[in-house]
Protein backbone atom coordinates (compact mmCIF):
# COMPACT_ATOMS: atom_id res chain seq x y z
CA UNK A 1 0.00 0.00 0.00
CA UNK A 2 1.26 3.11 -0.90
CA UNK A 3 2.25 5.93 2.25
CA UNK A 4 0.38 8.70 0.85
CA UNK A 5 -3.17 6.67 1.58
CA UNK A 6 -1.93 5.81 4.72
CA UNK A 7 -0.99 9.27 5.25
CA UNK A 8 -4.21 10.44 3.53
CA UNK A 9 -6.56 7.86 5.64
CA UNK A 10 -4.82 9.12 9.21
CA UNK A 11 -5.49 12.62 8.20
CA UNK A 12 -9.27 11.42 7.71
CA UNK A 13 -9.40 9.50 10.32
CA UNK A 14 -7.66 10.82 13.10
CA UNK A 15 -6.41 7.50 14.36
CA UNK A 16 -5.90 4.86 12.43
CA UNK A 17 -4.72 1.07 13.28
CA UNK A 18 -1.85 -0.07 10.94
CA UNK A 19 -0.05 -3.93 10.18
CA UNK A 20 3.10 -3.73 8.25
CA UNK A 21 4.12 -6.75 6.56
CA UNK A 22 6.08 -8.12 9.24
CA UNK A 23 3.19 -8.66 11.01
CA UNK A 24 3.90 -5.46 13.03
CA UNK A 25 0.66 -3.40 13.92
CA UNK A 26 1.02 0.05 15.36
CA UNK A 27 -2.33 2.18 16.46
CA UNK A 28 -1.18 5.73 15.12
CA UNK A 29 -2.45 9.24 15.70
CA UNK A 30 -1.83 12.82 13.51
CA UNK A 31 -0.66 14.33 17.07
CA UNK A 32 2.43 11.88 16.85
CA UNK A 33 3.23 10.67 13.51
CA UNK A 34 5.11 12.56 10.98
CA UNK A 35 5.63 11.01 7.11
CA UNK A 36 9.20 11.83 5.56
CA UNK A 37 8.05 11.16 1.98
CA UNK A 38 11.63 11.35 1.08
CA UNK A 39 13.09 8.28 2.84
CA UNK A 40 9.31 6.47 2.31
CA UNK A 41 9.21 6.34 6.10
CA UNK A 42 6.41 6.83 9.05
CA UNK A 43 7.69 8.01 11.86
CA UNK A 44 5.86 7.55 15.15
CA UNK A 45 6.43 9.01 18.43
CA UNK A 46 5.28 7.67 21.77
CA UNK A 47 6.35 8.72 25.39
CA UNK A 48 8.39 5.33 25.38
CA UNK A 49 10.23 4.90 22.03
CA UNK A 50 10.14 5.99 18.76
CA UNK A 51 9.09 4.10 15.66
CA UNK A 52 10.43 3.62 12.16
CA UNK A 53 8.69 2.16 9.98
CA UNK A 54 8.91 1.82 6.23
CA UNK A 55 6.13 3.75 4.52
CA UNK A 56 5.70 0.85 1.80
CA UNK A 57 5.17 -1.83 3.97
CA UNK A 58 1.64 -1.60 4.87
CA UNK A 59 -0.13 -4.04 4.42
CA UNK A 60 -3.72 -3.26 6.04
CA UNK A 61 -5.43 -0.31 7.56
CA UNK A 62 -7.94 -0.44 10.64
CA UNK A 63 -10.67 2.43 11.38
CA UNK A 64 -11.84 1.59 14.66
CA UNK A 65 -14.67 3.54 16.69
CA UNK A 66 -13.61 4.25 20.29
CA UNK A 67 -15.91 3.84 22.91
CA UNK A 68 -17.09 1.17 25.39
CA UNK A 69 -17.20 -2.84 24.51
CA UNK A 70 -19.60 -5.59 25.44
Amino acid sequence: MKMELVQQQLQEWGEILITTSGGATFEIHRGDTTFDTANRLIVVKTPKAEYIIDGDSVEHITKHYGGKEG
